[in-house]
Order: structure tokens, then sequence, then C-alpha cells
């Protein structure tokens, strides 16, 4: 169970089998135990028919424990907004770069008679005419050079669309069901009873949490939110009315003037997360953005407000307040999407252990002191290496370095190491021909001290000679140049 058997399509069509780790086994090792533990309690309600199959569960709590999980779910999660934030400029402009080109071969379609050809971006299309001269539809397909079908409307409206939700996303840090039930009615204004300035506001409706929330509009936001209102409303005189289906409650909702609304087919309708992630797939495809693993980088609605509230709190935004804008219960939620150190929480621990201890450690520091501090790293030079003994600190070895754990040795005097070592060695041998019990105890401990250090310097000279690979491109590589890496 803690292994599942995946299948996959080489790119010659061959399915290839391969055995990868679950990402938690604990839930279904859970799952077994709710099962065992219902037919227990089944059996107290009605046991001639469940009573026979009750028998003891295998798995022991011990082995439904969820907090390790839980922590490396944190860390996936984290690992995979700071790969993703820093690429969200690139997915902006494509998306952008894509509905300008969009528009262009639209605009270009628009203007080209029925079955006469036109060239738009260094392709060349067709127009076909209908195969009813009374339809009053609007053409939406042509045919490239090879004679296959391009729908430039529906092209041209997703990438319209996937760019007004990626602005949309990271403007607001809004769920996708909240985003799509946006309507015309929910742009409301508020005016400061002091300067009379109209302030505009975007209402959230309920929808995880049922708590309705009003989000400042910022001027971006205002931009992005008058083009998606002009281009719904068209020739209307006000934004059309359209039933949308909510897939949690299960019901149709009544007609409302949604912002996320296209013409299809001659009707409008709303716009759906489906097609929302299949625009957005569309977008990364084309940005060609690759993860830490070289595999295409993908995106889910989702991580738009994880990034939306890392870069909060990164920008300085107190959490309570991300908390309020993100219409999280919990605090500790908010403090779940960010994927930064805690900052905060350090500055806190400072100030509080500050706070507590004496007063005299913080005040400015006399020129004798100021000496004394600078004399003390002066003297930290010995003749084998350095002493790393902290400032005002006496030594506790009577400045026997060799004996000290406090000494980092000079790897260039090697060989005054091993001189050192060879005169303990004759010593200790002196002083067991001579009978000197006492002083063969202080020898061995100052020659183990001398073996010591020497094995540091030994180590540290075969660390600086290996050499590492770190996997790192070469210059040819991330230069796009051709040459020798150096």
């Amino acid at each position: 169970m803690r292994s599942k058997t995946i299948r996959r399509r080489t790119s010659d069509g061959q399915l290839v089998e391969s055995t990868v780790p679950r990402l938690n086994p604990s839930t279904l090792l859970a799952t077994v135990r709710a099962f065992y533990l219902d037919l227990a309690t089944w059996a107290a309600d009605e046991p001639g028919r469940w009573g026979p199959w009750v028998a003891p569960c295998p798995v022991k709590d011990s082995d439904v424990v969820f907090r390790k999980h839980s922590k490396r779910v944190k860390a996936r999660t984290d690992q995979r907004t700071r790969e993703r934030m820093p690429a969200l400029p690139t997915v902006l402009r494509t998306a952008e770069l894509r509905l300008k080109q969009a528009q262009e071969r639209l605009a270009a379609f628009r203007e080209a008679p029925l079955g006469g050809r036109f060239t738009v971006l260094g392709e060349t299309f067709t127009k076909p005419k209908p195969k009813h001269s009374a339809s009053t539809l609007e053409p939406t397909l042509a045919l490239d050079e090879r004679g296959r079908r391009r729908y430039l409307v529906p092209d041209e409206n997703r990438a319209f669309w996937i760019w007004a939700a990626i602005e949309f996303f990271r403007h607001t840090g809004a769920r996708i069901e909240e985003m799509l039930e946006i309507s015309h009615h929910s742009l409301v204004q508020y005016v400061l009873p002091s300067t009379g300035e109209v302030v505009p506001l975007l209402q959230i409706a309920p929808s995880k949490t049922d708590e309705e929330r009003l989000l400042l509009v910022s001027p971006e936001l205002a931009d992005v939110l008058s083009t998606m209102v002009t281009r719904v409303r068209g020739n209307h005189r006000a934004v059309p009315l359209v039933s949308a289906y909510d897939l949690g409650e299960r019901v149709w909702n009544p007609p409302m003037p949604l912002l996320f609304q296209w013409s299809s087919a001659g009707q409008n309708r709303p716009l759906s997360a489906a097609t929302i992630r299949k625009a957005l797939g569309e977008t990364l495809a084309a940005s060609g953005l690759t993860d830490s693993g070289g595999d295409p980088l993908a995106y889910q609605p989702h991580d738009f407000r994880r990034i939306f509230v890392t870069d909060a709190i990164l920008s300085g935004l107190p959490p309570h307040i991300a908390q309020v804008i993100c219409g999280h219960k919990s605090i500790t939620t908010t403090m779940g999407y960010k994927a930064i150190y805690p900052t905060e929480a350090h500055r806190g621990f400072i100030a509080r252990r500050r706070a507590t201890r004496p007063s005299d450690e913080y005040r400015t520091p006399t020129e004798e002191e100021w000496d004394a501090f600078l004399a003390h790293f002066e003297k930290r030079k010995v003749s084998i290496g350095t002493c790393a003994r902290a400032f005002s600190s006496p030594c506790v070895h009577e400045h026997a370095c060799i004996r000290c754990s406090l000494l980092r040795p000079d790897p260039a005097q090697r060989g005054r190491l091993e001189e050192i070592r060879d005169n303990l060695v004759a010593r200790i041998a002196e002083a067991e021909h001579e009978g000197w019990l006492g002083e063969i105890e202080g020898l061995r401990v100052s020659l183990a001290g001398a073996e010591d250090k020497l094995a540091q310097v030994y180590a540290l000279a075969e660390r600086k000679s290996a050499t590492v690979q770190l996997g790192m491109p070469g210059f040819s590589r991330s230069g796009g140049t051709a040459g020798t890496p150096s």
C-alpha cells in the first residue's frame, strides 16, 4: 500500500508500467481501519447480520499518524509555490502576447471576404463560405495552409478570458469558484465622508466559508474589470443575464449579470472551471516554462492564491489582514499558504529575548571596551591555527592549544603538527622507559589532540582536492552561445 503502479505511454506508443511511492499511504490505512471499526459498530446494532464479520483491526493507531504527512505536504506545497512565484511574470507576458496575436488573427479574419485568403503573423488562412447561405451566425472557422481547421473566434475568447482570469487571480487572491460568481452587481463603491472621494470595492460572494467580504479594487484590477465589462456588454445597454450551475450546491442559480461569460453559438453562457483550466494549460505550454525536473511547468488556479498570500506577507502585509482578504476563518490557514521564512516570528523572539536580558548589554561600549574587543580578535592567531574562543571567555586549557577543541588548525602548519606529534610519541616512549607514570597520562592526552588536529587537516585537504558535480549548466547552455564552459 505504500506504492502504486502507474501506466504511461511513451512517444512511440508503448505502454510502460512503473512503481512509484504513494504520497500519503496513511489515507488508505485510515480507510481500512474505519471499515473495521464500522463493522464493530454495526454488529452492536445488528449482531445477527454483522457479528460474524467482526475481527481485530490489523491497522494500529500508530500506523495512521498524519503529523509527519502534514509536514511533508506543507514542504511540497511551499516548494511548489516558490517554484511558480518567479515564473508568474513570464506566464502573464505569455497570456498578453497570445491575446494580442489572437486579436490580430481575428481582426484579419473578419475583414477577409468569404472564400478569400488572408495572411497574418506569417500564417495564411482561408475563410470558407458557410454551408447555408441564410445563416446569421458569425463565421468562426478558418483553414490554414495544410487544410486544418482553426476556430479563431473561440481561440480569441479563451486567450482573453485566461488573461483576465490570471490578472484577477493575482490581484485578488480569490478562489476559482468565487471568481466565476463575480457579477456586475459585485462592483460597489464607498464614498469617504471626509473628502467625498469614491473608493471602488469588489464584493466576493460566499463560497467555501459562507462569508462574503469586500476587497479594495486597485487601479490595475479596475482596468481589467472595466475591460471585462466592456467586452461582455458589447452592443447591449447592460450586462446580459445568464444562469450558472453551482457545483457545490448542486442547483441552478438565478439569472445574474456574470462578468465571466462569453457568447457561444449565438448564446451567452457562463465560463466553467474546466474552460479556465484548459486555457491555463495552453498558456503554460506556449510559455515553454519547465520545473526543476525538466518537465513542463503546471499551474492550478489555487496556485495563484498561494502566490498572492506569499507575496503580500513578503511585502510587509500583516498576516491578520491577509486572512481577512482571503476569507480564512483561521490565521493558521493563512500562515500555511505563505512559503517564506517566518521573519516576523524571529523578530518577535529577538525582541522578547532582549526585554528579559539586562539593559547594560545593549548600551554603547566605551573606547576601552571596544579596544579590548578588537584586541581579542588580534590575539586569536596562534602558531598552529586560529583560536575560536568566544570574547571575554578564559582559556580552559591554560594555552595548551593542541588539546583544545576550539582550535582551528591551519593546513599550512601541517609539518609543524606532524613534528609535534612525533615529539610527543618520543616523549611518551622516554617517560615509559624512565617510569614517569604521572607524565605519561598528560602526554597521551596531548597526543590524542595532535592526531585529531592532523585528521582535520587531512580531511580539509581532501575536500579541497575533490571535484563535486552540482549539475549546474555550463556557459554554453545558460548563455545560448557556443564555447567551452569555464
